[in-house]
């Protein structure tokens, strides 16, 4: 073999496999160039994938329905959110709680009878037939439209419709108000609406005070943002008064009835009940007629109990004192063709401390017509009771006054009837006449005596205001208040027996009773109110159903168990000397009002 021969290269070796296999060699080769060619295509694959997306979300967002303005109501009514609302002590007595509501976009539910088996199947309250009719969309109305199905969701309920899974349906924050203590103080609270919006009491004069602007312009994130707003309300007296008056009204098969207390020296309402009552947390009854709040919707006529602004008028006046007298012999005052007879006549003279304590009708009108009309409705309207009384609460009632004033209606308001008033009116023109002199308007919010005298209007003299204090306890030495004479705390006060007008007369087995008493007289600090309506005579009150008997009982009860829990301090033994003008004056019996 020559040179050339020996250095040839072999020839290639055959590729082994048949035709099958070399093909697949030949997909599996890495040759760069073959690789751009596969990432390109992939890449164009996803860009227009991608590309499709973007142009779909474009159009829904460019040429798609806009949500409801419905939607948008109602989420944002579902962020409004309220402060506290605490006792004067600290104990809350409204809060929020978060939860959640379920809502429904009809349009985007396909099959209605099936979404509204499945969720009436949970929420058993859901009236199917209302349901059915949300969930089917109104002809021509654009979108897929917002409807509520359930407001305030437990989280049990929550889970059991999410786990339903229907398309359409959605959730969407929410605030409960809860009311932790139940019926106590239910006519000062009042309620919410479920959009979480004060619709009555103090709920509403929070929202009036600018709650409800600032939620609407989304100023508030979260509850701890706002200050609790503190009540004058004493949670322990609250629940005490109730208790004394629902036993009251069970005991004396009374209608219905009403107590309250004052603190004269500031104005502040320290408890308010009215029955019968309601629980916010499920007002339901909250607006039918026998739930009203009698201390400041209700205006009734107060009997005898305004004999107390007829004798500080009449002694205001300077045309009387207290060693003043009047003539009641007959028991019967002639005027025209009206008769003014007496319920517990004395037929004889008597001085005007004896007016108060035997309630005498015939006393209190001549003072009243010694004054004169003018004089008269000059004095009421300066007590604050010719005009709607106004506090934080938002209902009140205007007093319902005779179109034409004459003396005959002078005569008889001297005595309680004629003029109807709310209660809560009548007390603060009572506390005035117990603190020296001074109307203040009543409050629910906690206050300082500074803040209150700062407010306050004088209307009385001092010498007016010890007189009246004199004659309030000596009527509950030996008048008609000796049922609320509880020992050691100087107890005195007024009763008031009116009869019902209905259809335009007075019924005489229709009563209204009011029992006020303050107490220490000395130095008042608390004013005591009590109403019943149409309480019934018992064996024990010899069948009588006026106010000492009823009204007069309860509020006695009310003070000895309440007394204790305001720190009202006993007097184990009679202040010295507690009215020493009417001592100096030689009042009837001025040094007879001691005892313990």
């Amino acid at each position: 073999m020559d040179e050339a021969g020996a250095q040839a290269a072999p020839p290639p070796e055959a590729p082994r496999g048949g035709p099958a296999m070399r093909l697949v060699r030949a997909m599996f080769r890495l040759a760069i160039e073959r690789s751009y060619t596969r990432v390109g295509l992939v890449g164009l694959a996803f860009a227009g994938v991608f590309g499709a997306i973007s142009v779909r979300l474009l159009m829904m967002a460019a040429f798609g329905d806009p949500p409801s303005q419905e939607h948008r109501v109602a989420a944002a009514a579902t962020t409004a959110i309220r402060p506290d609302i605490i006792d004067r002590n600290g104990e809350v007595l409204a809060t929020d709680i978060r939860t959640v509501s379920v809502f429904a976009e009809p349009g985007n539910i396909y099959d209605k009878d099936e979404a509204v088996e499945l969720l009436t199947a949970v929420l058993p309250d859901l009236n199917a037939t209302e349901l059915r009719a949300k969930l089917t969309p109104k002809p021509g109305k654009k979108g897929v439209g917002f409807v509520w199905v359930k407001r305030e969701l437990t989280p049990k309920q929550q889970a059991e419709v999410h786990r339903l899974g229907i398309p359409g349906i959605g959730f969407l924050p929410d605030h409960k108000r809860v009311y932790p203590n139940g019926t106590a103080a239910a006519h000062i609270l009042g309620v919410t609406n479920l959009d979480n919006v004060g619709i009555a009491g103090i709920e509403k004069y929070i929202d009036n005070q600018g709650n409800k602007a600032l939620n609407e312009f989304g100023l508030i994130e979260k509850q701890t943002d706002l200050k609790p707003v503190q009540l004058s309300i004493d949670l322990r007296a609250q629940f005490a008064v109730r208790d004394e008056l629902a036993k009251g009204i069970e005991h004396f098969r009374a209608k219905a009835g009403a107590s309250m207390i004052m603190d004269v020296t500031t104005g502040e309402v320290i408890a308010l009940v009215s029955m019968p009552d309601f629980d916010p947390n499920n007002p339901v009854d909250a607006l039918t007629d026998d739930r009203i709040n009698r201390m400041n919707v209700g205006v009734y006529e107060m009997g005898s109990t305004f004999k107390a602004m007829t004798l500080a008028m009449a002694l205001e006046s300077g045309k009387y004192n207290v060693n003043s007298t009047f003539d009641t012999r007959g028991g019967v005052l002639n005027w025209g063709r009206q008769k003014i007879h007496e319920y517990h006549g004395t037929n004889r003279v008597i001085t005007m401390p004896e007016v108060f304590t035997h309630s005498s009708n015939i006393g209190s009108a001549k003072m009243a017509l010694g004054v004169g009309v003018p004089g008269h409705k000059a004095f009421l309207k300066k007590m604050g009771l010719l005009d709607r009384l106004r506090t934080e609460l938002p209902e009140s009632a205007a007093p319902i006054i005779p179109p034409r004033w004459t003396e005959i209606n002078t005569i008889t308001i001297a005595f309680g009837h004629g003029l109807a008033v709310a209660p809560l009116q009548a007390s603060a023109a009572v506390a005035a006449i117990s603190n020296g002199g001074f109307l203040m308007t009543p409050t629910f919010l906690k206050t300082t005596p500074e803040e209150a005298m700062g407010k306050a209007t004088r209307v009385l003299k001092p010498e007016t205001s010890e007189a009246m204090r004199f004659i309030m306890r000596l009527n509950a030495v030996e008048g008609s208040a000796k049922k609320a004479a509880i020992p050691y705390y100087f107890v005195g006060g007024k009763t008031g027996t009116a009869e019902k007008v209905i259809n335009g007369r007075y019924v005489k087995n229709r009563l209204f009773t009011t029992f006020m008493a303050a107490a220490p007289m000395d130095k008042p600090r608390y004013l005591f109110v009590t109403l019943m309506d149409e309480p019934q005579g018992l064996p024990e009150s010899g069948g009588y159903a006026t106010a000492a008997w009823n009204s007069g009982v309860v509020t006695g009860k009310v003070i000895e168990r309440v007394t204790p829990i305001l720190g009202l301090p006993p007097y184990f033994e009679p202040p010295a000397k507690p009215f020493p003008l009417m001592v100096k004056l030689g009042a009837y019996h001025a040094t007879q009002v001691g005892g313990p």
